[in-house]
Formats: structure tokens, C-alpha cells, sequence
């Protein structure tokens, strides 16, 4: 009778003491290195699965990742590879990727993550200016390495047998001791050249990826039932922070792509998987739009008509199918890496897709800001993440516009074996400069506009932003990318046209010079009347292949720092 009487009452008493309700703020206690991140997860989430590939193979549970670890790390320690010794990892995306990883920086070993697209050039200045004693490296990737190089290693391991691939015969000595490492400690020696094509080892503390894994928690809470699809390069920090480090403090599963993710490899694993998060560059959503979107609603009277005349409706119906194409079940779509187009930004927002975006640098670990599910502005990269100290430098009183700096346990401990570059980005009070000119509004929400080394000075003294007349460029039809820069003091403009605009087989004939002309005009004509006119084109070279770029797809402008493009007849180009 009492049953019917307090219906609710039994019901409250399993919400006061059901456990679930508890598990956030038992959650909210943040490891402070990643020995203590490797013991909390693995103890706590033993039975859950960890990490796979989408068609199966290397399935971890958190229990067997942990023995895994062990047995590695016990085996490297045979070897005499100890503490504060460079394992560096090479290989493209797997579960192993994180049990190598792992095995270094759990047990106070310093890891070295290798990005697969990196020449084989630049593997071996790496592996020599970090001085690492062993390689974790994939049968795929393992042609990139040289001789020298593998003779100087005390174990080169394959990474998805763990077999051994060379191991020094006097090295077996047993006396490669461990230990827990503190949070000052260095966890990490992540290489890159970003866009200036000078290599910098950049060393991250568990401190510093630590706090990152706090900075993405507060941002959007994951929990154990979510499954993390990987796609970017895990020797990247931005995948590695948010696509494997962080879902191992949540206790959640990371599933892998057996092969690069093209779109015919990446959409039956989306349909597979379904994930609930995701962690992409722009490149892809603004693909998806442009190749498909854009196309299938130019193609419809319908869409079209609905699109004017029902706005509200149409990006429902369209972002509802966007929605479904990426498994129906995300909850986080993670956007970083490069700036996302306005454009296709403000399409995602109309749509209520659930896209985030996210502005960090490797110094960083890599968050600096974040805009988060629900709360992003079209063009902005949010406000600073937490614990973050975020300001602005040498502010441009009638612009507002200065450099970014930035400040919190997520800087870097400095530049590898560089104490001058070091102190050129941090000052005695701890700010770091990240290069980038912003402004910011009243809300709090941080605008960029460009790099600060990539800057032009126009003829009245004004500062033009290259990205922003390259966002102009990109968006009109027929263009898949470009690079502004300045040459004898007018902007030049170079272009790479869809492959069905130019047909390149055809270079050498009068009329392919006459087609790109045609095209080149059109284009400078079209592009001067949307910019301002100290951001006028004055020349557009054509290119024939895609731009070289960094991990996250930011074109390196280094390389092309003289070229003139690809559309010149021979005689030119040989002048």
C-alpha cells in the first residue's frame, strides 16, 4: 500500500544512492602523470574494452593493455633501456601505437612520436638529435628507415607483433630500471616543422598533458559507453591528446581505421562503429559539403526552392541526413588543426550539426581554446580552456587586433636541445607567443586572423592577412585550394583548380593556355571585387598538384616561397 501511496519515493532513494550519480565527481580527480592516468584506467575500467580496429583485430580490454604495457616495459628493461631513455614510436594509426606509448612515458621513459607521413630524411634527423635508443615502428613504414639509423638502436621492435626486428647483442644486461615519474618530468619529444620548415623538438611534461586531459573534460564530458573513432595522426598532439589520451581517463573505446582514411575506407567504418565522438580537421567536413552538399542541393528545384523559400526546414531536413552519414550517434565533433570556412561553419551551426572547434598548438599540448558543442560563433575559436590564461599582445588600438599569448600548465618545458628558441616564445613570467594575430569580442570569444610570420605589410602601412583573401579563394567554384603571398610588392595568388576544371593532360597545346588564361582572369576579376582593395590580387599562377602540408593539413609555405605555379609554357619555366 505504501508502494502506492509514495510512488516516487523508492525511485528517489535509487537516484540518492545510485552509483552513476556519484561517478562524475569521482571523475573530477585528474591524474597528474600519465603512470597514474595508465594505473587509475586500467584498474578501474579492467573489463571494458579499450581499443580495436573496426574490422576486429588487436581488441584490448583495459586488463590486457596493462599486461601488455608490462611485459613490454620488462622487456625493454632487459635490454637496459631505462628511465629518461628516447623510445621513438613510427607507425601509422593502431591499438599498439598506444601500448608503445605507454610502455615509454608509464614508466618514466621519454616517447618520441614520429609522424607517418614524415621523409626519410627527416626520421633520421630525429632519431638522432633525440638520441633514441629503441624503435617501435610499422612493416609499412619501416622502408623510411635507414641502415645507420637501425644500427645505432639498441632494439628496433615491429609494432604490431612486437616482435623483435634488431637487437643489440650486448645490450641484454637486465638493468634498465624504472620508476614512477613526477609531473615535472618529460613525458614527450613531439617533432614538427609546422609551416616554417624548421624542425623544433618540442618537450611536454606529464604535467603538460595531463592538464590537457582536464582542459577536455570540463570542455565535454565523455564517458565509458563512448566510442572514439581515431583518423588523425596519433603522433600529432591534438589526436593524441583528445583521441588517446583523453578517452583512456573515461574509460572509454578507441576504434582504428586499418588503412588510411579515404572515403571509401572511412564511411563503412563510420557506419560500423557509430561513433559518439570524433576529432577531424576542416579538410574533411569541408569536402563533405563542397562534394556533396553543395552538388546534391544545386542538382535539386526542390532542395533549392526549400532552401530560399523554407530555410528553417531545409537545414533541418539536410543536416538530419548530414547527421546520419556520420553514424547518427555523435555527440562531439571535434574541429581543429587549421581554420574551419566560415561558410561551411555557418552551415553546420544553421543545421545544429554537433561540431565543436578547438585552437591549440604542439607547445601546448595542444588546447589553448575551445568553442564547444552549443556555444560556438561563426569564425571564432572560442574562449580560453580551462585553467588557461589567455591574452593579447601588442594590441593594434585602432584594429584590435595583437598576437595571441598564452599562459598555464599546458606550455611546453621548452625546445629540445634549444635554449634560444626557447626563450624566443616564452618570457621570464611564463607567457608563451603562439605567432598568431586575433581579436577578441565582448564575450570573450577569440577571432584569428592570421599567422604573424606570414603577415604582408601593404603600401600604407596596413597589415594584410594572406588566410583570409586564401578563405575568399577557396570558396568559389572550381578552386580546391590556394596560397597568397607577396612578390616585388603586389600579391600573388597561387591555385589549385578541381581536377575537372583544368585537364593537365592537355599542357603544351594552345588551347589548354588559352582555357587557363581565361580561367585565371575570371577568377582575379571575380576574387578583387569581394576583397578590400589593399587585399587586390595582382597576378593567379595555376599549380598541378595539391600543396605539400603539415599533419593537420596546413599547407607548408615554406616550399613554395619562390615558386610562379605550373601553368607557364616550358620556355618560361626554364628562364
Amino acid at each position: 500500500m505504501r508502494l502506492h501511496k509514495h510512488p516516487y519515493r523508492i525511485r528517489n532513494v535509487f537516484r540518492r544512492w545510485n552509483p552513476m550519480r556519484i561517478l562524475p565527481n569521482h571523475r573530477d580527480h585528474y591524474p597528474q602523470t600519465l603512470r597514474e592516468l595508465f594505473e587509475t584506467s586500467t584498474e578501474r575500467f579492467a573489463r571494458r574494452r579499450f581499443s580495436r580496429f573496426v574490422d576486429g583485430g588487436q581488441a584490448y580490454s583495459y586488463a590486457k593493455f596493462r599486461t601488455t604495457c608490462d611485459l613490454q616495459s620488462q622487456r625493454l628493461s632487459r635490454f637496459g633501456i631505462k628511465a629518461g631513455d628516447k623510445v621513438a614510436i613510427l607507425s601509422q594509426n593502431m591499438p599498439n601505437w598506444t601500448v608503445a606509448f605507454f610502455t615509454a612515458t608509464a614508466f618514466g621513459r621519454v616517447a618520441i612520436p614520429i609522424l607517418p607521413d614524415s621523409s626519410e630524411n627527416e626520421i633520421t634527423n630525429i632519431l638522432e638529435h633525440s638520441e633514441s635508443r629503441v624503435l617501435f615502428v610499422s612493416k609499412r613504414l619501416l622502408p623510411k628507415v635507414n641502415q645507420a639509423c637501425i644500427d645505432k638502436m639498441t632494439l628496433v621492435i615491429d609494432i604490431e607483433t612486437f616482435e623483435l626486428i634488431k637487437k643489440e647483442k650486448n645490450a641484454f644486461q637486465c638493468d634498465g630500471w624504472v620508476k614512477a615519474p613526477t609531473a615535472d618530468e618529460l613525458a614527450a619529444i613531439i617533432y614538427t616543422s609546422g609551416t616554417t620548415g624548421k624542425a623544433k623538438g618540442v618537450m611536454l611534461s606529464h604535467r603538460n598533458l595531463c592538464q590537457n586531459i582536464m582542459a577536455a573534460h570540463k570542455a565535454e564530458r565523455c564517458f565509458p559507453k563512448d566510442r572514439f573513432l581515431s583518423i588523425l595522426p596519433m603522433a600529432h598532439t591534438y589526436e593524441m591528446a583528445l583521441g588517446c589520451l583523453y578517452p583512456v581517463y573515461v574509460g572509454a573505446c578507441v576504434y582504428y581505421l586499418p588503412k588510411p582514411p579515404t572515403a571509401s575506407i572511412l564511411m563503412p567504418a563510420i557506419k560500423k562503429v557509430r561513433p559518439t565522438v570524433m576529432c577531424v580537421v576542416p579538410l574533411i567536413i569541408e569536402k563533405v559539403y563542397k562534394k556533396s552538399i553543395v552538388p546534391t542541393v544545386g542538382g535539386s528545384r526542390t532542395l533549392s526552392w526549400m532552401r530560399r523559400r523554407l530555410p528553417g526546414l531545409f537545414h533541418w531536413l539536410v543536416g538530419r541526413r548530414l547527421y546520419k552519414t556520420f553514424g547518427g550517434k555523435l555527440h562531439f565533433f571535434g574541429i581543429g588543426g587549421s581554420k574551419l570556412d566560415p561558410a561551411v561553419e555557418a552551415f553546420l551551426k544553421k543545421c545544429r550539426f554537433p561540431y565543436a572547434i578547438g585552437y591549440g598548438l604542439t607547445e601546448c599540448a595542444p588546447l589553448v581554446c575551445n568553442a564547444m558543442v552549443g556555444r560556438t560563433a561563426v569564425g571564432s575559436i572560442g574562449i580560453p580552456s580551462c585553467k588557461v590564461e589567455v591574452k593579447l599582445r601588442d594590441v593594434n588600438p585602432e584594429t584590435g587586433e595583437g598576437e595571441i599569448i598564452c599562459r598555464g600548465d599546458n606550455v611546453m618545458m621548452g625546445y629540445y636541445k634549444d635554449p634560444e628558441r626557447t626563450a624566443q616564445v616564452i618570457d621570464d613570467d611564463g607567457w608563451f607567443r603562439t605567432n598568431d594575430v586575433a581579436t577578441v569580442d565582448k564575450y570573450g570569444n577569440y577571432y584569428i586572423k592570421g599567422r604573424l610570420n606570414n603577415t604582408i605589410l601593404g603600401p600604407s602601412g596596413e597589415n594584410i592577412y594572406p588566410e583570409e583573401i586564401e578563405q575568399v579563394i577557396n570558396d568559389e567554384e572550381g578552386v580546391s585550394e590556394s596560397l597568397v603571398m607577396e612578390r616585388g610588392g603586389k600579391l600573388v595568388a597561387l591555385v589549385k583548380f578541381e581536377d575537372n576544371v583544368l585537364d593537365w593532360d592537355l599542357e603544351g597545346e594552345e588551347k589548354f593556355y588559352e582555357a587557363i588564361e581565361a580561367r585565371k582572369k575570371a577568377l582575379m576579376e571575380r576574387i578583387n571585387k569581394l576583397v578590400g582593395k589593399n587585399s587586390q590580387i595582382s597576378e593567379v599562377n595555376a599549380v598541378k598538384d595539391p600543396f605539400e602540408k603539415t599533419a593537420t593539413q596546413k599547407i607548408r609555405r615554406f616550399v613554395y616561397k619562390d615558386s610562379h605555379g605550373d601553368d607557364r609554357p616550358k620556355e618560361e619555366k626554364k628562364k
